[in-house]
C-alpha cells in the first residue's frame, strides 16, 4: 500500500465534501449545521449530542451499527432523502467509545455549547474533543497496565542514505520521546520494523506524501505533508518545553525527528482542543542506551505475551507483576522490554532490591502501595480538564499515603548503601499545598459526575453552602415563616405552602382576610380563600426556585477553578507518580526474589557469562521439581553445541541463560545460585518453526530470514541463542548451513552463541575450533521408555531417542516397528563415521507377519539370539556400575563375534 492510495483516498472525502456542501441549502437546518461540521471530520465518526443521546446520520450510522450491534432508525427526510440514524444514551458514551477505539476507529465528540433558551434556530454545537486510538486518556478506555502511545514517523532520503526520524506521546502519561537513525534503505527498514514492533503505538502519523507498508496502514493516519516540517516543528517543541534551545535535550541535531515532533503536538493538540500541560519533558533514545531485542527476541523469550496466543499462558511478566499499582506495573513492562546497556542503573536497582530485602520491608510497602491510585494518568487528566471528582478522591487517598512510604523507603536507604532508594525517598516528598487543597476542595466521597453535585466540600466556598441550604432546608424555612406569620397577624390556621403552578404563598381562609398585613400582596383567588405573596417569600422563592440550578452551575465553576488551581502542581505529581512507580517495581521484584530464591548477579567489564545452577524464571514456577544447570561462556569459550533427545529440555535450557541475562540488566535478581554477566549489546534468538502464509513466507525461509538477521546484526558483545538450524530443508543442505552458521559465529561474529542442533556432525568443531564446546541434555532408557533427566552434562549426546518421544507421543507402534527396521538399515548402511547408534537398544526383530516389512535382515548384524539371551541375563537395576561396565565389554565382544 503506498502514500498515492492515502491521497486518492484524501481526494475522495474531499470531493463527496464538496458536493455535500454544493446542496446544503436544501437541508433542514439542523442538518445543515451537521453537515457543516462532519465536513470537518470527514474521515470521523461524528458524534452529534442531542438532547440525551449523541446521533450519528447517513453512513455514519450505518458503520456504527455494524461496529457496535445497535438499531438503524430513520428520522423524517432532508433534501427528500431519508436520514439513517443511530444513536447512544450520552451517559454511556465510554463504553460505546472502547469499542469503537478497539475496532480502530477515531470519534469526534459534538457537544451543545448554546442554551436552548435563548437559541434562535439549532442550538449552536462544537467539536469539543476527538478521541482517536493514540490520544486516549481516559481510565475506561485504556488498559490499565500498558501504554498505548502515538508516533509520528518523517524519512528524508537523500541519494543512497535514508534517515528516519521517530516522535512518539503517550498521551496518558505525558512521556514524549525522540530517536532518529540512517544509513542503507535496506538496514533502516529492517531497523523501523523493530523500532515500531518495540513501541507498539495504537495511531501512527504519515505524511499524506509518504510511502507506507501494508501492516502500517492499520494504525495509520494520513496528515499533511507540511505538518513535519522542520522549523515548524522545532518551534512547536520549544514552545511545548518553554525552553530556548534544544541543545540541552540532545536533539537539536535530529531534524527528521524534530518534524515527526511538530506533526505530532499538532495532532494531539488538536484531538484534545487544548494545550497539553503534561507534557513537560523530552527524551531522546540513542541506540546504546538499550539491549536490542527484535521481535523474535521478544516472542521467543515471551516477555508479555504466550507463544501460544489461542491459550494464554504464564510469562515473565505475568510471573513477577506483584506491582500493587498500575503505574508500577507499565513502568515493569517498560523495564522488561528494554533491558539496560548501562551497568550502573542496573546495579543501583540490584543494591536497591537488596536492601528492601535486608530491611524486610516489602510487606509494609505493599500495604502503602495499595491505597495509591493511577496517579500518573490522573495528573494528565488533570493537564486535560478532563479529571474526574473520583480521579481528584483517589489522588487524594494516595498523596496521604507518601508519608508512610517515604519513611519506610528513607530507612532502607539509611541502613544501606542504595543511592537509588536515598533518591526515591527525596522525589516521594509529600505536596503538602496540593493535598491540602484537595482535602478542603473534595468531598469525602464526591458523586461520580459534576454533573450530579455533591462533589465540593462543605464549607469550601460560602455560596456555595447557602444555595444548598437554600434546597435542602426549604422546608424548615417555610415551617419557621409560618410560624412567624402566625404570631404576627393572629391567624391560627394560616398556611404557607407551595405547588409548581404558582410557586411559594401564603393561604389565608375568607373569614380571616380581614388581618392580613398591609406587605400582603394577592396572588389568587379561590373559592374559600385568598393566597398572598410578601416581598420576604418573594425574595425566597426565586432563590429556593433557581438554587438547585445554581449550586450545580457555582459548583461547574468551583470545580473548573479547582483543576486550573491544580495546573501548577503537575511538575511535581508527575515526579511523585513516577517515584511511587519505581517503589513499587522494586517492591514487587524484591518480594519474588525472596520468594523464589533470587539472587543478585555481577555485573562486570570482561566477556564473561557465567550462571550457576540458573533456573528457567516461569518454567520453574510451573513444574514440581526443576533441574538447574550452569552456563559458562568467556572469551576463549564462546560456543556451545547443544545435544539431546527431543524433550530433553535444550530449548528451556537456552531460554533461561537468555531470560537470565536480561533480567539482570533490568536490574532484577535472577534465578541461580550466582550469575557474573559481562557487557551485552543484543539478544537473538532463533527458536521454533513457523511459517508466514500472509507474507509469503515458507518455515523455512522465516529460519533462513532470522539466521541472516542474526549474522548480520549481531557482534563479540550478543548474546546468540539458535535452535535446530537448517531443519527446514534437505538432510545435506541443513547440515551444510548449520556448519557454516556454527563456524561463522566462532570465527567472524565471536559472540556468545547457544547453538542446538540435531546433526551430530557438528560435535565434531570443537576439534577445530577450540571456541566452541559441546554439552548435552541427558536421559536414560528405563525398559520400554525415556526419562528425561534435563541435565546438562559435559561432551555431546549419543543420540536423539527421536523414536522413544514419538512412542509417547502415540505413534502407532506399526509405525514405530517400521521406524526402527529403516533406522537400522540406514545405520548399517553409513558410511559415516558418527552413526547415532542407540547402545542400549538392541537391533529389531523381523517377523514375517510386521505390516510393511519388505526388507531383510542384514547379514552383518550379529546373531540376535544370542544378544537377546545376554541381554535377558542383565539386571541394569542391581548391578553396581563395575558390573555394568563388564557386561557392555561382553556385548560387544559377542557383538564382534556375531559379525565375523
Amino acid at each position: 500500500m503506498s502514500g498515492g492510495i492515502l491521497e486518492s483516498s484524501k481526494s475522495l472525502k474531499q470531493a463527496e465534501t464538496a458536493h455535500a456542501e454544493a446542496g446544503i441549502d436544501k437541508h433542514t437546518p439542523m442538518m445543515q449545521q451537521y453537515l457543516r461540521l462532519k465536513a470537518d471530520h470527514p474521515d470521523t465518526l461524528l458524534f452529534y449530542r442531542m438532547g440525551d443521546f449523541y446521533e450519528l446520520f447517513f453512513e455514519d450510522a450505518e458503520k456504527v451499527v455494524r461496529l457496535l450491534g445497535i438499531t438503524l432508525t430513520h428520522r423524517g427526510s432532508s433534501n427528500g432523502v431519508p436520514i439513517k440514524m443511530a444513536g447512544v444514551p450520552f451517559h454511556s458514551l465510554d463504553q460505546y467509545l472502547a469499542r469503537l477505539v478497539r475496532a480502530g476507529e477515531s470519534v469526534a465528540i459534538c457537544e451543545q455549547i448554546g442554551d436552548p433558551a435563548t437559541s434562535k434556530g439549532p442550538v449552536e454545537r462544537k467539536v469539543v474533543r476527538i478521541v482517536t486510538p493514540g490520544t486516549l486518556t481516559d481510565a475506561d478506555l485504556l488498559p490499565a497496565k500498558a501504554e498505548r502511545p502515538l508516533l509520528a514517523l518523517c524519512r528524508h532520503a537523500q541519494r543512497k542514505t535514508l534517515t528516519v526520524g521517530l516522535a512518539w506521546l503517550s498521551m496518558a502519561s505525558g512521556a514524549l520521546r525522540l530517536l532518529e537513525f540512517s544509513g542503507e534503505p535496506a538496514l533502516v527498514q529492517s531497523r523501523l520494523q523493530q523500532e515500531l514492533e518495540r513501541i507498539a503505538p495504537a495511531e501512527i502519523l504519515l505524511g499524506d506524501d509518504c510511502e507506507a507498508d501494508a501492516d502500517w496502514l492499520v494504525h495509520a493516519t494520513g496528515v499533511p505533508a507540511w505538518h513535519f516540517d522542520v522549523p515548524a516543528g522545532e518551534k512547536a517543541l520549544l514552545a511545548q518545553l518553554s525552553a530556548a534551545t534544544l541543545s540541552g535535550y540532545g536533539a537539536d541535531s535530529l531534524h527528521a525527528a524534530i518534524g515527526a515532533a511538530g506533526a505530532l503536538l499538532r495532532y494531539a493538540q488538536s484531538t484534545q482542543s487544548r494545550s497539553l500541560q503534561h507534557v513537560r519533558a523530552l527524551t531522546v533514545e540513542k541506540e546504546d542506551d538499550y539491549i536490542g531485542l527484535d521481535a523474535a527476541t521478544r516472542r521467543n523469550l515471551e516477555l508479555s505475551e504466550s507463544l501460544r496466543s489461542q491459550d494464554p499462558g504464564p510469562t515473565l511478566l505475568s510471573l513477577l507483576d506483584h506491582c500493587r499499582t498500575t503505574m508500577g506495573s507499565r513502568m515493569l513492562r517498560h523495564w522488561l522490554h528494554h533491558p539496560l546497556r548501562r551497568r550502573e542503573t542496573a546495579q543501583q536497582r540490584h543494591a536497591a532490591i537488596n536492601a528492601l530485602l535486608r530491611a524486610d520491608a516489602c510487606a509494609g510497602l505493599s500495604d502503602s502501595l495499595c491505597d495509591v491510585p493511577d496517579i500518573e494518568r490522573i495528573t494528565t487528566r488533570i493537564a486535560l480538564f478532563s479529571a474526574r471528582p473520583r480521579d481528584l478522591a483517589g489522588m487524594r487517598r494516595g498523596l496521604e499515603q507518601l508519608g508512610a512510604i517515604r519513611s519506610c523507603i528513607a530507612s532502607c536507604a539509611r541502613d544501606a548503601e542504595a543511592p537509588l532508594l536515598a533518591s526515591l525517598a527525596s522525589r516521594l516528598a509529600t505536596p503538602d499545598a496540593c493535598l491540602d487543597l484537595v482535602q478542603r476542595a473534595i468531598q469525602p466521597e464526591p458523586a461520580a459526575m459534576v454533573r450530579d453535585g455533591g462533589v465540593i466540600a462543605v464549607g469550601f466556598d460560602a455560596e456555595l453552602d447557602d444555595l444548598r441550604g437554600l434546597s435542602q432546608n426549604a422546608g424548615q424555612f417555610l415551617l419557621d415563616l409560618e410560624t412567624r406569620e402566625r404570631a404576627r397577624t393572629g391567624i391560627a390556621n394560616l398556611r404557607v405552602e407551595y405547588n409548581k403552578v404558582h410557586g411559594f404563598y401564603i393561604e389565608v381562609t375568607n373569614g380571616q382576610t380581614d388581618k392580613v398585613p398591609d406587605d400582603y400582596r394577592r396572588r389568587q383567588t379561590l373559592k374559600n380563600a385568598e393566597r398572598y405573596i410578601t416581598p420576604e417569600l418573594k425574595a425566597f422563592e426565586d432563590k429556593a426556585l433557581s438554587a438547585q440550578e445554581r449550586s450545580l452551575s457555582r459548583e461547574k465553576q468551583l470545580y473548573e477553578q479547582l483543576l486550573r488551581d491544580l495546573a501548577p502542581h503537575i511538575d511535581t505529581l508527575q515526579v511523585i507518580s513516577r517515584a511511587v512507580a519505581e517503589t513499587d517495581v522494586l517492591m514487587a521484584l524484591a518480594s519474588h526474589a525472596k520468594r523464589h530464591d533470587w539472587c543478585a548477579p555481577q555485573l562486570v567489564e570482561d566477556p564473561v557469562l557465567k550462571i550457576e545452577q540458573g533456573r528457567h524464571p516461569v518454567v520453574e514456577n510451573t513444574i514440581e521439581r526443576f533441574i538447574a544447570n550452569d552456563c559458562s561462556l568467556d572469551a576463549d569459550r564462546r560456543l556451545l553445541l547443544i545435544t539431546g533427545p527431543n524433550m530433553g529440555g535444550k530449548s528451556t535450557y537456552m531460554r533461561q541463560v537468555a531470560l537470565i541475562t536480561l533480567l539482570a540488566h533490568v536490574g532484577s535478581f535472577v534465578p541461580a545460585a550466582s550469575a557474573t554477566l559481562g557487557p551485552v549489546d543484543r539478544i537473538f534468538t532463533r527458536i521454533g518453526a513457523a511459517d508466514d502464509l500472509a507474507g509469503g513466507r515458507s518455515t523455512f525461509m522465516v529460519e533462513m530470514t532470522e539466521s541472516a538477521a542474526i549474522l548480520n546484526g549481531a557482534t563479540a558483545q550478543s548474546l546468540v541463542l539458535m535452535d535446530e538450524v537448517g531443519r527446514g530443508t534437505s538432510t545435506f543442505d541443513g547440515l551444510a548451513l548449520a556448519w557454516a552458521i556454527a563456524r561463522h559465529l566462532i570465527e567472524t561474529t565471536r559472540s556468545f552463541t547457544l547453538f542446538a542442533t540435531h546433526y551430530f556432525e557438528l560435535t565434531q568443531l570443537p576439534d577445530t575450533h577450540p571456541a566452541a564446546a559441546n554439552v548435552h541434555l541427558s536421559a536414560v532408557e528405563h525398559k520400554d521408555s525415556i526419562v528425561f533427566l534435563h541435565a546438562v552434562q559435559p561432551g555431546p549426546a549419543s543420540q536423539s531417542y527421536g523414536l522413544q518421544v514419538a512412542q509417547l507421543a502415540g505413534v502407532p507402534p506399526s509405525v514405530l516397528r517400521a521406524a526402527r527396521r529403516h533406522l537400522a538399515d540406514l545405520e548399517a548402511h553409513s558410511v559415516q563415521s558418527s552413526a547415532q547408534f542407540d547402545l542400549f537398544a538392541m537391533p529389531p526383530r523381523f517377523d514375517e507377519g510386521d505390516e510393511g516389512d519388505t526388507h531383510e535382515a542384514p547379514a552383518d548384524l550379529p546373531d540376535t539370539d544370542v544378544l537377546a539371551q545376554a541381554l535377558d541375563d542383565i539386571e541394569p537395576d542391581t548391578m553396581t556400575p563395575r558390573e555394568a561396565l563388564d557386561a557392555l565389554y561382553r556385548l560387544k565382544a559377542l557383538a564382534r563375534q556375531g559379525g565375523e
